[in-house]
């Protein structure tokens, strides 16, 4: 692609997302079948991308043939191994040329061996309607002065500058939106919002749930009245309990959790996947206090990130419970397969398996007093037509304790409880031990709060706590694991312990 073709991309795309409406943009979107968009995506890569073209050669597959949607779900899934990294990296680009792309970003992965990210200026423009989305429907932003915070990591890592730029590119289509950096500096992201925050009318966090957390914590011990800033976030990266949203959204003063969170189903490999939406949110409420619904519905027991997603820019499939998916990227990917568990449910269909539990979430979201917004619309924002994405996350944070599979989400509702929560961070280390007669135990190392000492009350409440949570959400757990053995051995440790808790190290739930 020469420079003024470039230019000219460039300038259309920008034209088009500043001068269309989220509203219009979204039902464009509804009313788009996505079979021929992805179709049209195959041929465009297969034609285009060098490592496709090999890929494709190599099993001896002629795109010509790939007509129907059907033809497309019989095509093998890449993924880094066999793609990724089997291939230099302008070749995984168009026309193998890395330079048609204006920015690398990097992630770690699970070898901790960064993978590089090229993109371009127009794939930003895809994401920043994911957020515009969030930053309209969620938090009225069309209407209110907003401060939005970076607390995601800066630099070469992904997180950061996205979002960074997807926020700024709200600016420029007249959101009265202003946007400030301070990564994840805590210090500095406290000083912004107590500094700046009351110049604006709400203040919205982006950055990692358990980051966010403890920036709050911190600034309530320190005496900051959140309440004040009016403040909303935005998250992505870990999936957390219903618990946790109540709990902090108390912390916050939050008057409506539907509308003042909203998480991230987002990647390095292609940006934003899917997004929380009111109704998502709402829907998950409900899933969260009836577990039977939810096993009946994701087939787990435990809750997944619960999103929902535009199938002409991001197309899922779900085969075998692993998530595949479609999508235009600096580096395109069809049929990438990013190991996630999970599963997809059309619009329709959502609606319908919740009328069989006797729950309408339209009617939910609508007979909510504190939507500001209903006095002057026939309907609440946030609900579109969309389908819906489930998300796990990697099946290899589990671990097995007699058959049953012990989910990390299990042991954070149980911290989340109000009788423990205000002793602990929310961090914990999950893991089977064996005692000296090589009998399994299950063990939890918890976190304290800063500042608060342990004893042998609390560690009996906590353990008290989990316990109850994995009996009322764990299937498995109750019913394979015999009762001698389902009490949790807990131990406590302080903030910050360097055996479980290593400061500036991204935390795991659990060990194998």
């Amino acid at each position: 692609m020469n420079a003024n073709s470039q230019q000219q991309r460039s300038i259309k795309a920008f034209e088009d997302f500043i001068s269309t409406p989220i509203e219009t943009l979204l039902q464009r979107h509804c009313n788009t079948a996505s079979s021929p968009t992805v179709l049209t995506l195959f041929h465009d890569v297969a034609a285009n991308v060098p490592a496709y073209k090999a890929f494709l050669a190599e099993r001896e597959i002629n795109p010509d043939i790939i007509q129907t949607l059907e033809d497309f779900q019989q095509l093998p899934a890449i993924a880094k191994e066999n793609y990724i990294q089997r291939y230099p990296l302008p070749d995984l680009c168009r026309n193998g040329q890395l330079a048609e792309c204006d920015m690398i970003a990097a992630s770690s992965g699970s070898t901790g061996k960064p993978t590089f990210w090229p993109r371009f200026f127009t794939d930003e423009l895809q994401i920043a309607t994911r957020f515009e989305q969030i930053f309209h429907d969620s938090f009225f932003t069309d209407t209110r002065r907003t401060l939005a915070v970076i607390c995601f990591t800066l630099g070469t890592w992904v997180g950061g500058m996205f979002t960074t730029n997807c926020c700024r590119y709200l600016a420029s289509k007249g959101y009265p939106l202003t946007v400030i950096t301070p990564g994840n500096n805590k210090e500095e992201i406290l000083r912004v919002v107590q500094e700046l925050g009351v110049n604006f009318e709400q203040v919205v966090l982006l950055g990692y749930p358990p980051f966010l957390k403890d920036v709050i914590d911190i600034g309530i011990s320190r005496g900051v009245e959140w309440s004040q800033y009016h403040i909303k976030l935005v998250m992505a990266g870990e999936v957390f309990s219903e618990e946790w949203r109540s709990l902090v959204g108390e912390r916050i003063g939050s008057q409506n959790p539907c509308y003042d969170f909203a998480s991230l189903y987002g990647t390095a490999d292609a940006g934003v996947l899917g997004n929380e939406t009111p109704l998502s949110i709402c829907i998950r409420r409900f899933l969260a206090k009836n577990p039977d619904a939810a096993r009946t519905l994701f087939g787990e027991s435990r809750l997944p990130t619960l999103v929902q997603y535009d199938p002409t820019s991001r197309f899922f499939e779900a085969q075998n419970n692993s998530l595949l998916f479609s999508g235009d990227n600096g580096i395109p990917l069809v049929r990438y397969d990013i190991l996630d568990t999970g599963g997809i449910i059309t619009y329709d269909a959502m609606l319908e398996f919740l009328a069989e539990w006797k729950f309408n979430p339209l009617e939910a979201l609508g007979s909510d007093t504190n939507n500001s917004a209903l006095s002057t619309q026939h309907s609440p924002r946030g609900i579109h037509p969309l389908p819906f994405v489930y998300v796990f996350g990697r099946s290899n944070f589990t671990v097995s304790y007699f058959g049953a599979n012990i989910y990390p989400e299990n042991v954070s509702v149980g911290l989340e409880q109000p009788a423990v929560q205000a002793w602990v961070t929310g961090k914990f280390v999950l893991q089977v031990k064996e005692d000296a007669d090589k009998n399994r135990f299950l063990s939890v190392v918890v976190e304290l709060a800063p500042g608060v000492e342990g004893s042998e009350d609390k560690r009996q409440a906590i353990t008290e706590s989990i316990l109850a949570q994995m009996l009322r959400l764990n299937g498995e757990f109750a019913n394979y694991v015999p009762p001698e053995y389902q009490t949790p051995q807990v131990a406590l440790a302080a903030t910050g312990d360097r055996e479980y808790f290593p400061i500036g190290v991204k935390h795991r739930y659990t060990r194998k």
